[in-house]
């Protein structure tokens, strides 16, 4: 019997080093593939996950297909999934530069452009989460739906939305500063919108249930901003002051409490990923530290956890599935929504304050990028039962589809730009 326990431990081990082998090299060839296409590495990480899942390499070859990803249970791609999108999510925390609100020149268009780039695409997400309910998902409550389709529609990836920034060198200047906080505003209210959804989901529909997770989520903020923070601001002043921003017991008790705050948002029934999150926003001022996570631990999480995260995407998504017309037209209709929501918000509230045509279009369009943390957000729906299979592979693709225009479109409005703009 122990042989037998040591056999199946040493085939998972087998076929799990060959899952993130295939992973990890493929990760390298989609992002080395979109940088030489003129698109950001994420984009080529997205893609080739896709394509390694069955809507493509399932196709083309479903028994090598089936040798490498379903020789063995899935659990330990999913636990690792998991873990590295715990710490991506504490890396995305970190970025958020609250410093950007402080502009005042441009303070009234940051906020014209978030509560539009926010308002017109979760009124027409609810909609068509309202609507397509009964055809793509069936049994289920309607409402929940509609309020995660919603959500899904107003996210804008802040952290692709930086990398392209800087590829353009837009981070010092006014169209810049606009849209990174616009964007930190939307992924705020986005994320807390995608907690209460989820609470709404798991307290199954119970108004004392749900006003409790409420409750719940809105005592552990205030505790990890009024409690945590000071302390972890304290133990880095420490390190600072012995002469490194992250030692090696730094960096233990970094981790430790990273994943004691995931734990924390678990019990609370909404997701460990939001007690990464949540820990990244405390540190997002603490520029030193930020530095030497990158240098120790970032690059890391971006070449091994975040192509996981993404082939886990693909190994759910199945363009094949759409195998109709009419799922076809609603795939096509989520697309077209939600890029005219977010692109058309963020272009007439741009407009409304005083900004060009060219200024408003690549406004409108950097908006419109969402990418990672779409795929995260309804990575969680899926989870969480809200969205059938049907509608999660075609949020997929207005993830995709709604990143991959963004670069070429800002290539060929940002020359029209006013120079100081």
């Amino acid at each position: 019997m122990q042989d037998l326990a040591v056999h199946k431990a040493e085939t998972l081990l087998f076929f799990t080093l060959l899952q993130l082998t295939v992973v990890v090299l493929a990760g390298r060839l989609g992002s080395g593939a979109a940088l030489r296409l003129g698109q950001s590495a994420a984009v080529g990480e997205i893609v080739i996950g896709i394509l390694l899942g069955p809507s493509l390499f399932g196709w083309l070859a479903p028994g090598a297909f089936g040798y490498v990803f379903r020789s063995v249970p899935g659990e330990p791609m999913q636990v690792l999934s998991q873990l590295g999108l715990i710490l991506l999510m504490f890396q995305i925390g970190l970025e958020f530069d609250f410093a950007h609100l402080t502009e005042r020149r441009h303070r009234r268009a940051v906020w014209w452009v978030a509560a539009a780039g926010l308002a017109a695409p979760f009124v027409l997400g609810a909609a068509v989460g309202w609507v397509g309910a009964p055809v793509l998902v069936g049994q289920g409550d309607r409402l929940v739906t509609a309020l995660f389709v919603a959500t899904a529609f107003s996210i804008t990836a802040l952290p692709i939305l930086g990398r392209i920034m800087i590829e353009f060198d837009l981070t010092r200047r006014p169209l810049g500063v606009i849209a990174i906080s616009a964007a930190a505003i939307n992924d705020v209210v986005g994320w807390l919108l995608l907690a209460l959804v989820s609470a709404l989901a798991v307290a199954r529909f119970s108004a004392g249930g749900f006003a409790l997770k409420v409750l719940g989520v809105a005592t552990f903020v205030a505790l990890w901003w009024w409690l945590v923070r000071p302390l972890l601001k304290r133990l880095l002043r420490s390190a600072a002051a012995g002469g490194r921003a992250l030692p090696d017991h730094l960096l233990g008790v970094m981790l430790a409490a990273i994943f004691l705050s995931a734990m924390a948002t678990y019990q609370l029934g909404i997701f460990a990923i939001f007690g990464g999150f949540m820990l990244g926003v405390v540190l997002h001022d603490e520029p030193a530290f930020i530095a030497a996570w990158r240098e120790r631990i970032g690059q890391f999480v971006t070449v091994f956890f975040l192509p996981i995260f993404f082939t886990y995407t693909g190994l759910r998504t199945d363009i094949g599935g759409l195998d109709t017309p009419q799922l076809w037209a609603w795939c096509g209709l989520i697309v077209l929504l939600a890029s005219a929501g977010k692109f058309g918000g963020s272009y007439l509230a741009a407009r409304q304050v005083g900004l060009g045509r060219p200024e408003a279009k690549v406004l409108g369009i950097m908006m419109n990028t969402r990418a990672l943390m779409e795929l995260i957000v309804i990575n969680v729906g899926y989870d969480l039962g809200v969205i059938s299979q049907h509608l999660f592979t075609m949020l997929v693709i207005m993830a995709i589809a709604s990143t991959v225009v963004t670069t070429p479109l800002i290539r060929r409005w940002l020359p029209l730009c006013a120079p100081d703009s």
